[in-house]
Parts: structure tokens; C-alpha cells; sequence
């Protein structure tokens, strides 16, 4: 079956876009429509069909650069690859915008690509869905190969995809648009699937409502309901929060990721939005100039970065010199205990080394200036809490996150402590990653 038009998948809309002799976008490359009839928005409304319809579980993801493979192993209950992806490779005009990536991703897992704009991600999903052909390396659903050597259509890859517009079909009902790609069906069939989706999405009594009759929020799970209605063996999601007010968006997260779990979808999604990657995830993979910077599950790659972007890129981090003794790691808020820093080998013994703190892992106090080690230099009022900045007697600046009750004044000394409650990332002085064999 054909697939249905739609519209590009869209790009990250800042960055440098310029390139010679083509219209680009913000990764680099040049946008690639899958069909033209307007209206339509999602590949995965028609012709992506096929799979199981229950899949559940956990499962490992796999990256190119920095930090090691995160979940469960060769061996574990969900281990089997959907998508693999080896030393691909895109560039345009000479420009490489994806750089020798790969990744693994396991049945059941939902696994976000995570990056700021014109970093690779939304092209890197452009390529599992077969909108772009890679330069090099292979793309392998189901251990198959679909790019590299052999090129599948992306009508034939039993891939579905939610765009961030929705792109539902404006002159159907949200039953309708559901079925829309599963019209070969049989009648019994096909309304029976569609009475399970409009259920599971919680629009049971919505269905013979215009796309114009429902809010932001419906609207994005009827696109869900559609693109899940063929039984795709992988779904991509792309920006699918971005055109939702602040509120709904968190609210569309739990429930997205609750559906998706609820239906046993291997899922990837693209954001630029770090809030979104570390809610709906099982695996984030931040990715950096092309490249996977690193992969993990949300709490390895916001505690334990294994780089100073991710490290900055995950939220707000400061860092702390100091230096490796036997005992613990010297530092101007106090001497760290050698188990408080996450492995920190021997060989480092001596070394300068810095910390990495957030602004949780510290606390600033008025106190008299012959007690004080900082001085408060920055104040943000957020609300519910404070970010203070605060240079320390060693030059080095931290954030200190305070409640909003706490009142500490600009330019007032402080003594400044760690409060942390598990073991610091670190990183050798000057050195922008770990390298090997320093964990």
C-alpha cells in the first residue's frame, strides 16, 4: 500500500541555515517531502503497517561516543534490537551533519534524541524513516537492512511518525483520521481497532468529533492513535510537544508515555527540550555536533555527564577545582571525601581535577565575613525557589538553588557547602571529557 503525502519532518528552527545551492534547514539539509497532498502530516497513516501490537519492556541503547551501553544487556527478557543504526553518515554540500553514529535500540524502549538546534537529531530521524538516504553506514529494522547497500521506501519500513503539527485530516472525524491507514482492513477489524485506540487514548466518546472540535491536547492523541492503528514495529516522534501551551505539554508527556508503554511501542522521539527527554524516557541520547555525546538512562546523563556539554547542556552545572590527595579532593566549599566522587581512580592521585556541582548539591549561608568563603553575586527569583550565583574565595562560581522563603542579598557573604547526596562527575582540569579508563 502507498504511503500517504505528507509534510516534511520538521527541523530545529534556529541555527545556521545557510547552505549553498539548496534550501536547508536548521541541521543542514535540504527539506524532503514525503508526498504533497496538504492535509497530510503523518507517514505513518497509511502503508506503514504490520508487527505485533504488544510489546513491552526495557532495553539497551547503544552510542557512538561517551559513556558506556545503559540497561539491560545481551541476555536480559527485551534484548532484541528494533533499529540499529552503524556508522551513519550525512552531509550536505560538503558539510557533514551526521557524523559515524550508531545506536541501538531495544524492543520496548523509549528512547529520546536529545540536542539543541542544528545538532543532527531531527535528520538522524529523517534517516530512520527513509526521508534521507545516508551517505554511509547501514540503517537495519528488525536486523534487516533498510539504507545502506539496499534502500527501502519509506511506505515499506512499518515505521509510523507523529509530526509536531499533528497534520490530522481536517473534513474527517477523529475516527476516521484513525483509520485512515488501516482502510485495507477488514471492516470488523479495522472499526474494532479503531475502538481500542480512541479507548486507549482516552477519546472513546470524541470520535465523531471534527479535528476542529478538540482542543491542542486531543488533537495530539488522535495523531498518536493514528499512527499506532497499523501496528508499526517502530514509532518516531518528532517535536511532538512543541506546538502545546506549557501546561498541557507536561501533562501530554505523562499521558503520550503512558500510552505508548500501555501499547508496548518501541518509540524513538526528538527534543530540544530537557525537561520532555528526561520525563518520557527510558534511554536519552544527547547528541552533539552529529555525533551521540552520550547515552543513558535520564539519571546517569544528568548525574554522571561524561562530557562539560552534557554536563551544561542537562542543566545548570558549575565546577569546582580542586585537588586529589589521599584522603579526599581539596576544594574551596570544603575537603570531598575520595567515595562522595564518582570513580575516581588512583591514577589521579595528585591531579587537579574539577567537580561538577548543581545548583541542588549546594548551599549558601549568611554568615559574618570572617566566616565567609564566597560572596553572592547574582540573584534570579524563579518563583518556588532562588538561583544564586556566588564567587567562591578560589575564583570559582557556583549556583546555589534556595527556597523562594530563603533570604540571602546580593553582594552578602556566605559560607558555601556542599549538600549533596550522591556521588559528583568530575572531569581532569582543562580536559572537556573522561577519558578513557578515568572511571
Amino acid at each position: 500500500m502507498g504511503a500517504v503525502s505528507s509534510g516534511p519532518l520538521q527541523r530545529e528552527s534556529e541555527g545556521d541555515t545557510s547552505t549553498s545551492g539548496a534550501d536547508t534547514d536548521a541541521d543542514g539539509d535540504p527539506g524532503s517531502d514525503f508526498g504533497t497532498e496538504s492535509g497530510a502530516g503523518s507517514v505513518a497513516a497509511s502503508g506503514v503497517r504490520g508487527g505485533t501490537a504488544s510489546r513491552t519492556g526495557d532495553g539497551a541503547a547503544t552510542g557512538s561516543r561517551g559513556g558506556a551501553s545503559s540497561g539491560i544487556g545481551s541476555d536480559g527478557p527485551f534484548s532484541r534490537a528494533v533499529l540499529e543504526l552503524d556508522g551513519v553518515e550525512k552531509s550536505y554540500d560538503g558539510t557533514g551533519v551526521i557524523r559515524d553514529l550508531s545506536l541501538s535500540i531495544r524492543e520496548g524502549e523509549l528512547l529520546t534524541l536529545l540536542g539543541p538546534s542544528g545538532c543532527g537529531k531531527t535528520t538522524t530521524l529523517r534517516l530512520i524513516a527513509g526521508l534521507e538516504r545516508p551517505d554511509d553506514g547501514v540503517v537495519r529494522l528488525d536486523g534487516e537492512p533498510v539504507s545502506g547497500p539496499a534502500f527501502v521506501a519509506p511506505e515499506d519500513r512499518d515505521v509510523g511518525v507523529v509530526f509536531q503539527e499533528f497534520a490530522l485530516f481536517p473534513h474527517l472525524t477523529a475516527r476516521e483520521n484513525v483509520a485512515f491507514g488501516i482502510q485495507e482492513w477488514d471492516e470488523a477489524d479495522r472499526e474494532r481497532r479503531v475502538d481500542e485506540l480512541l479507548e486507549l487514548v482516552g477519546l472513546a466518546d470524541h470520535g465523531e468529533k471534527a479535528p476542529a472540535e478538540l482542543s491542542g491536547g486531543q488533537q495530539q492523541r488522535v495523531a498518536l492513535a493514528r499512527s499506532l492503528a497499523p501496528e508499526p514495529r517502530l514509532l518516531l516522534l518528532d517535536e511532538p510537544f512543541s506546538n502545546l501551551d506549557v501546561d498541557l505539554r507536561v501533562e501530554m508527556r505523562e499521558e503520550v508515555r503512558s500510552i505508548l508503554k500501555e501499547a508496548g511501542v518501541t518509540a524513538v522521539s526528538v527534543t530540544h527540550d530537557q525537561e520532555e527527554a528526561m520525563s518520557i524516557s527510558d534511554r536519552v541520547a544527547v547528541v552533539h555536533d552529529g555525533r551521540i555525546e552520550q547515552i543513558g538512562t535520564p539519571e546517569e546523563v544528568f548525574q554522571q555527564p561524561t562530557s562539560r556539554f552534557v554536563a551544561g547542556f542537562l542543566g545548570h552545572a558549575s565546577f569546582v577545582s580542586g585537588h586529589v590527595t589521599a584522603d579526599c579532593v581539596e576544594t574551596g566549599v570544603g575537603c570531598v571525601p575520595l567515595e562522595r566522587v564518582h570513580g575516581l581512580t588512583d591514577d589521579y592521585r595528585g591531579s587537579d581535577i574539577d567537580l561538577m556541582v548543581r545548583p541542588d548539591d549546594v548551599r549558601a549561608r549568611g554568615v559574618a565575613p570572617e566566616d565567609a568563603n564566597g560572596e553572592v553575586i547574582h540573584r534570579r527569583y524563579l518563583g518556588p525557589t532562588v538561583l544564586y550565583r556566588v564567587e567562591i574565595d578560589t575564583g570559582d562560581v557556583v549556583g546555589c538553588m534556595h527556597n523562594h522563603a530563603d533570604q540571602v542579598a546580593l553582594d552578602d557573604p556566605v559560607h558555601v557547602s556542599l549538600d549533596a547526596d550522591h556521588a559528583l562527575a568530575w572531569f581532569p582540569s582543562g580536559e572537556q571529557t573522561i577519558p578513557d579508563g578515568g572511571r
